[in-house]
């Protein structure tokens, strides 16, 4: 099969969907063809002699190598002059926004067999294809080195010959992948640090780390509805969400620092940190909102931008993972080829969409001009 590696060209994206390393795996047995658009790999410290020596093929014609490649290894999903310029039949691997239904319809419509990283389930036997939890754990490590960077005091506590410096309070608020590593990236810089969850299942994990869990008494019933079966997070009752707000408000005055990351998935960010709170915050704390892209945990934030409002500090930046491309794109890339080997042969390299399979399955978003439509 021939495989292609555009250059990413969406604003800010610096990641890429292949290193020399997965190129090398992939070539190794002759079977696959690689090639990768000269610069690919910039954003991500790559340069095309890497992935040269590695066995690929280096294309300065974008149009050139979209029409070769049978496969097309992307990060974001194809904007439309990228689209226009695929194989009808071409089979796309990315994170393509699959609750964006134009998208997906304009995939369709050109004939794209397309799988969609962001809807692979969560099952031990996908753990190694897990973009979300690759991308969401660098993200939680940055997010709060972003933070100590804009933090005007120091994170741990100091005894120094003119006296104590109190540690910094971090409140973190989602303790999926992205929270819990923001936990252990601020444990480990000396911080006292308390996350909140919807998922009672959190409490041991965040507790683990060394953190405090503050959680909202819930119902049995509550308690049932509070994640899917795939472990993310569902939407509450209003109910709920007043007793939530109540808690995250005096917590989060309490804190120096605020790392949010709750999302649902296919539906917008819910609103955790509201003005007034941010309002009566100390000023020179910090806000990071992880969740931006889907409309901001705090309405206050501003997309890909650092702000400071009523004395805080905000920031807004959507593609966090963007900001570590070498080792973003080096798990990215592993988790995209570990992905890909389950549909090709390792002896002829052939090319078997199995739709039996629930993880091809789960993903596959659109195939032979239709849309998938999940039950």
């Amino acid at each position: 099969m021939h495989i292609g590696i555009p250059a990413e060209i969406r604003g800010g994206e610096t990641r890429v969907a292949a290193t020399p390393e997965t190129v090398k795996k992939f070539t190794a047995k002759g079977v696959h063809k690689v090639s990768v658009q000269s610069g690919a790999g910039a954003g991500a410290s790559i340069p095309d002699s890497a992935y040269q020596e590695a066995g690929a093929t280096i294309m300065t014609d974008a149009a050139a190598l979209y029409a070769q490649s049978e496969i097309v290894l992307k990060v974001r999903g194809p904007e439309a002059s990228e689209l226009a310029m695929m194989r009808r039949n071409v089979v796309l691997l990315g994170l393509l926004s699959p609750h964006h239904k134009e998208g997906i319809d304009a995939l369709a419509q050109h004939g794209v067999t397309a799988f969609a990283m962001e809807k692979l389930p969560r099952i031990s036997r996908a753990q190694n294809m897990d973009v979300l939890s690759s991308q969401a754990n660098i993200a939680g490590y940055k997010a709060v080195i972003m933070a100590a960077n804009v933090y005007q005091r120091f994170f741990p506590m100091l005894m120094t010959a003119a006296g104590t410096v109190k540690a910094a309070r971090v409140l973190i608020l989602g303790a999926g992948v992205a929270g819990l590593q923001a936990i252990a990236t601020a444990k480990r810089l000396g911080a006292v640090v308390e996350a909140f969850d919807v998922r009672p299942a959190a409490k041991e994990q965040v507790e683990s780390l060394g953190a405090k869990f503050v959680e909202v008494p819930l119902s049995d019933e509550e308690k049932a509805k509070a994640e899917t079966a795939g472990g993310y997070a569902t939407e509450m009752s209003d109910d709920y969400k007043r007793r939530q707000g109540e808690l995250v408000h005096e917590r989060a005055i309490a804190a120096d620092i605020i790392i949010t990351t709750a999302l649902i998935p296919g539906r917008p960010a819910p609103v955790l940190i509201k003005e007034e709170t941010v309002r009566a915050m100390r000023p020179g704390s910090v806000i990071v909102d992880m969740a931006v892209e889907a409309g901001g945990n705090c309405p206050l934030s501003e997309l890909n931008k650092t702000v400071v409002k009523h004395g805080v500090h905000l920031i807004g930046i959507a593609n966090i993972p963007g900001l570590v491309a070498a080792d973003s794109s080096t798990l990215y890339a592993r988790n995209l080829m570990n992905f890909l080997n389950l549909m090709l042969d390792p002896e002829s390299g052939e090319l078997k969409v199995d739709r039996e399979d629930e993880i091809i399955a789960g993903t596959l978003v659109c195939t032979g001009g239709e849309v998938i439509t999940k039950s």
